[in-house]
Parts: structure tokens; C-alpha cells; sequence
């Protein structure tokens, strides 16, 4: 049961930052001033979903990983070392900030330089998150006999 929780809760965190961040670039790209705002609003409570998603891989990922061992399980534990840290260090307080400038219609030159921020940490998060998928899908694969 602790598997399945850890393969939904990190497949949930993996789409719900993709889908913060393509809608910010979307919304940047295309989108009006209220659009981008509309999206800002949204990922800071899109986080309501993200941060139990990401506390649920966690947890029931330290709790597997305690008893099995490999490289795949190392590389997966860094990983997400920098994850957290982005996340609680970069993305929470970005959100936070760009969710009030966009609120206030300011989209002044922090609004862009932390945007850049963001969207850097977020893709970021999304390329780690994805290899740690890909190593957890081939932990989970059996073995193949060999034949001669």
C-alpha cells in the first residue's frame, strides 16, 4: 500500500507543477494582465494540493528507502533533498510574492526577475521529479531471465 501512495502522491506533485508551470508560460506568452493574475492566484492555491502531494512522496519514500538499498534509492534521496529545498526555499515564497504583485497589478521588474526564478526552480523540480518517476518505475520492474 506505502507504494502505490508514493507512486500517486509523486505522479500528483510531478502534474501539479507542470501545470503551474506551463499556465504561467501560457499566461505570460498569451495572456492579459488579469489572466496572468488569474494563474498566480491559482498556483498559490494549487499549492493546498502540491505541498500534501509532496509531504505524502516523502514520507512514504524515506520509509521505503529505509530498507532498500542501490544506487537508484541514493540518487532518488538526493534528489529529493533538492527538491524540498527548492520547493520550501524558492517556489512557496515565489508564489507567494507573485500571487500579491499580480493581485496588486504590479508587473514590475521584481515581478519578472522572480518569475524567472520561479520558472527556472520549477523546471527544475520537473526534471527531478521525472528521473526520480523513471528510477522508482525501474525499481519496481522485475528482473528478466536471461536465456542462452
Amino acid at each position: 500500500m506505502k507504494t502505490k501512495i508514493h507512486a500517486f502522491s509523486g505522479a500528483l506533485a510531478l502534474l501539479a507543477i507542470v501545470t503551474f508551470w506551463t499556465s504561467t508560460v501560457l499566461s505570460e506568452l498569451v495572456g492579459s494582465p488579469e489572466k496572468v493574475a488569474m494563474v498566480k492566484t491559482g498556483v498559490l492555491y494549487g499549492l493546498a494540493v502540491l505541498i500534501p502531494a509532496m509531504a505524502a512522496a516523502g514520507g512514504t519514500g524515506f520509509s521505503l528507502g529505509a530498507t532498500w538499498k542501490g544506487p537508484a534509492v541514493a540518487r532518488k534521496k538526493t534528489r529529493m533533498k533538492i527538491i524540498a529545498a527548492t520547493g520550501i526555499l524558492v517556489l512557496v515564497p515565489s508564489a507567494v510574492f507573485l500571487a500579491i504583485k499580480a493581485g496588486q497589478g504590479d508587473f514590475d521588474t521584481a515581478f519578472m526577475v522572480v518569475q524567472g526564478i520561479e520558472l527556472a526552480a520549477g523546471a527544475s523540480n520537473i526534471v527531478l521529479l521525472g528521473l526520480n518517476m523513471r528510477d522508482g518505475l525501474a525499481m519496481r520492474r522485475r528482473p528478466r531471465a536471461k536465456t542462452a
